[in-house]
């Protein structure tokens, strides 16, 4: 099975937030409404600075993969 980079999530209880969910080293959901992120693994301190520059770029390609999936939608 080949597992995508990058999944939408969503969640009834919550139904307002838009989840982009990242598969690839680090970890983490992203609630594109607001911008906040969870990382699902423990993170070493020594990783912070470079993880910082990185995840620029990965919140970048999230919302681009949001609007793209969107689009494919509107074009069914």
């Amino acid at each position: 099975m080949t597992i995508p980079k990058f999944v939408l999530a969503d969640n009834t209880d919550y139904p307002d937030d838009i989840y982009v969910i990242h598969l690839e080293y680090p970890l983490f959901i992203i609630n594109l409404s607001d911008d906040t992120i969870e990382f699902l693994e423990d993170l070493d301190e020594s990783e912070e600075a470079e993880l910082t520059e990185a995840m620029e770029k990965l919140i970048e390609e999230a919302g681009a993969f949001y609007d793209r999936e969107m689009d494919r939608y509107d074009e069914e």
